[in-house]
């Protein structure tokens, strides 16, 4: 059975540019601003299977994400944290309500579903039934070692160490995705082995990172796990996509705003 990833943002919690700039068009850091691949909106990927569209994660400019990559419907949700990079483009679901006519299946930790109702209670409100004028989410607990079925997908959780708080990663079949990452717990890395396509976050070239590997970390974890291709997101302001493309080892490549990959799932 195959599927499809879209990365519909492979930015970091800032976004590419970032605010600023000499002349207030933009802070580009050490990205080169005439390479469209360097425009980086924040972190959601949808993932296109047999039973509908999985959207991890509501970033910021999810509006202009989804109708970018032309994806008219959201059939689930899950969430892999609460940083606002992730979840502030919450009050989009209300529209995703609508075209599918229900509260939208949404699944997260039960830590996750805590923070997000201190943060957006008005979309934990019970629905009337009579329209949709804010989100309305059908919530549903995971737990990361579990392998969960959404919409036709077997999906493996796995628990991230994001610094300050632990994280969900994903592996679907022959694909992983891992964002905001900085370390793995030893069940998690060894359910990463066989992977064939990794996509995960890499915030920086520089100096090891609080909360996120930077690259020298990534390759180390690619030395180990071996797959065939590795796709970085979650990308910084150091991170110039035809630098990565020139100096990365064989199998290694940036990610961009867009990009589609296939997996498969037997």
């Amino acid at each position: 059975m195959n599927f499809e990833l879209v990365l519909l943002g492979t930015g970091g919690s800032a976004g590419l540019p970032q605010i600023g700039g000499t002349d207030g068009g933009g802070d580009w850091g050490g990205c080169d601003p005439t390479e469209e691949r360097n425009r980086r909106t924040r972190p959601s990927v949808v993932i296109r299977g047999p039973g509908g569209n999985l959207l991890v994660d509501t970033a910021p400019e999810l509006r202009m994400q989804l109708t970018g990559e032309k994806i008219p419907q959201i059939d689930a949700v899950l969430f892999t944290h609460t940083h606002a990079d992730h979840v502030a483009g919450m009050d989009e679901i209300r529209i995703l309500n609508r075209i599918l006519g229900h509260p939208m299946p949404a699944y997260a930790e039960a830590s996750t579903w805590a923070e997000l109702r201190r943060r957006f209670e008005y979309a934990f409100q019970p629905w009337a039934g009579n329209g949709f004028f804010r989100p309305a989410l059908e919530t549903q607990d995971i737990a990361a070692g579990e392998t969960v079925n959404i919409l036709g997908l077997g999906i493996l959780l796995l628990r991230q160490d994001h610094g300050f708080m632990p994280t969900l990663g994903l592996r679907i079949g022959d694909l992983a995705y891992c964002t905001d990452v900085v370390r793995f717990t030893p069940d998690a890395f060894a359910a990463l082995r066989h992977v064939r396509t990794w996509v995960v976050g890499c915030f920086t070239r520089g100096a090891p990172h609080p909360t996120h590997a930077n690259l020298d970390q990534v390759l180390a974890w690619v030395a180990e796990l071996r797959p065939e291709r590795t796709i970085l997101t979650h990308m910084g302001p150091d991170m110039d996509y035809q630098w990565l493309r020139r100096n990365l080892p064989t199998g290694v490549e940036p990610g961009y705003d867009g990009m589609r990959i296939e997996g498969e799932q037997d």
